[in-house]
């Protein structure tokens, strides 16, 4: 078979599961391409937890909550099938802008950013904001609103109505999940969490040590539709008008337990309650200057992050490399299996071990949890790196300075190590610029650095593609120079050898016969 053969059959290979599937939204349009796939898909994030959509304990697999058995009625309303859709709930509108699903559909609030996004539906429940603190600080917080929370640092939700509500008030705290923000009050590492009375309820209230101050203000949630679409909302709007006008959504909150005195209006809802819960949403700020500063504060963060982990994972790594090859039995069995563990295991989840998992019996910082979690991280790349330039070093070098009568610590710190470095130096810039690069998980443990400072702002403005470009550029620029430092740094070692063995054998001194 020619090489040309042999490349279109591999092509064809490749891309014959990619032909076979499914597009993420078929063709046609609105409510026509709906019926005619036979399918409502909605987009949600299962992370949000109970009761809005979550695994249900007894049968795990089977999804269960309010919302699943409301996606069903608007469905069956439709005359189609609902099919959830997993996505980060951050992203869920980026994802329903690109024709990932149909609707959004998981507690997204109405506000003034969605609203100049997406078609909101009428709303299917009406939360209000409310505001926690530790039992100790309830007293000083009777009768609170969001001016009484200036200077204070306080958990929220990114891109939700409370963060809208801090911003420029309170030190916000953005989290990803539900369960955190009050574990971290409960420990101590905030002052306050405003969210949902739902997920307050569900996630603060259990939590002993921690107390209700009040609610702040009323919201909505609604389902979001492109606004390309906008019979596909008119069909949704009729559907929910239906299932809450024979009483089918009361029951389907009710069984949550989550019906409460506020949700009588929904049943009589009206284009005036729709006007008003829409409002008049400013315009967009365009992405400028301002945006561009807190990008560089981003960026800093970042740089800080990563210098201060490498600095925790260069000395560490060579430590564990000496174990690994100079230790005794024990010493090298930890060792090795501190190098395989944290190889074979997320970064991702080695994060939320050390800053929620041990937060009972170790309370870190965000920022120091960071850089621990990464440089421990880095550390067991960083000792694989060393123990490969340790063993390029030829050990007849090892076993000369021995026989000279230098110790073996002596012989690796004058003889073995200054080369095994010399060996490792590129290796080591070019994990640096990775490094750099997965500082971006940090954001999970509340650390806004530069990429999670572009989502925020690409939400503000309504466009990812100036906030991506920048944020690529300053990543280029923060990680370009030390791709040049590696690339030279080769040169010069490649040089350094070329010249070794390049060099000419000293002579041998004359031998003296025995009879002369």
């Amino acid at each position: 078979m020619s090489a040309a053969a042999a490349l279109a059959c591999l092509l064809s290979l490749l891309l014959a599961p990619v032909g076979c599937s499914r597009p993420e939204t078929p063709a046609g349009k609105g409510l026509e391409r709906i019926r005619a796939a036979g399918v409502l898909r909605w987009g949600g994030d299962t992370q949000g937890g109970e009761p809005y959509v979550y695994d249900d304990p007894a049968k795990p697999g089977h999804l269960v909550g309010f919302e699943v058995e409301l996606a069903a009625a608007i469905a069956r309303e439709l005359g189609v099938r609902s099919e959830f859709v997993q996505n980060d709930w951050s992203n869920l509108v980026p994802s329903l802008e690109r024709g990932t699903f149909d609707i959004v559909m998981n507690g997204l609030e109405v506000t003034d950013a969605r609203t100049g996004r997406v078609l909101f539906t009428r709303p299917y429940y009406v939360f209000a904001e409310r505001l926690m603190v530790r039992s100790e600080d309830a007293p000083k917080m009777r009768s609170p609103d969001v001016a009484s929370l200036k200077g204070k640092r306080v958990g929220t939700l990114s891109n939700s109505l409370a963060f809208e509500m801090l911003r420029g008030t309170a030190d916000t705290v953005i989290y990803e999940g539900v369960e955190e923000p009050y574990t971290d009050l409960l420990r101590g590492r905030t002052d306050a969490v405003l969210l949902d009375d739902i997920i307050a309820t569900r996630y603060g209230v259990t939590k002993a040590g921690l107390e209700v101050v009040g609610d702040l203000r009323d919201g909505y949630y609604a389902i979001a539709v492109r606004p390309s679409e906008p019979e596909v909302k008119a069909a949704i709007d009729e559907a929910l008008g239906r299932i809450a006008a024979r009483g089918e959504l009361r029951k389907i909150l009710e069984g949550s337990h989550i019906w409460n005195a506020r949700q009588e209006r929904l049943a009589s809802w009206s284009a005036a309650d729709q006007a008003e819960m829409l409002g008049q949403p400013p315009p967009p700020p365009a992405f400028g200057p301002a945006h561009v500063v807190l990008f560089l504060k981003g960026a800093a963060i970042t740089l800080l992050v990563s210098v201060l982990a490498m600095a925790i994972a260069v000395p560490l790594g060579l430590f564990l490399a000496l174990v690994r090859m100079y230790g005794g039995p024990a010493a090298r069995f930890a060792a090795s299996a501190y190098v395989e563990v944290y190889r074979g295991t997320p970064v991702l989840l080695q994060l939320y071990l050390l800053y929620y998992g041990l937060a009972p019996v170790l309370k870190l910082g965000a920022l120091t949890a960071a850089v621990v979690g990464l440089g421990m991280n880095y550390a067991a790349y960083e000792a694989e790196v060393y123990r490969a330039g340790m063993q390029a070093v030829p050990k007849a070098q090892m076993e000369a300075a021995l026989a000279l009568g230098m110790t073996t610590r002596l012989a690796l710190r004058r003889v073995v190590l200054p080369q095994a470095v010399r060996h490792a130096i590129p290796n080591v810039t070019n994990d640096f610029i990775a490094l750099l690069k997965d500082s971006s998980l940090v954001s999970v443990i509340t650390v806004v650095e530069l990429t999670k400072q572009m989502t925020i702002t690409a939400i503000d403005v309504r466009t990812w593609l100036g906030p991506g470009l920048t944020c690529a550029a300053l990543y280029f620029a923060m990680s370009y120079p030390l791709g040049i430092l590696a690339r030279r740094l080769e040169r010069k070692l490649e040089g350094e050898r070329n010249e070794e063995d390049a060099a000419p054998e000293p002579p041998m001194p004359p031998t003296v016969g025995v009879g002369t």
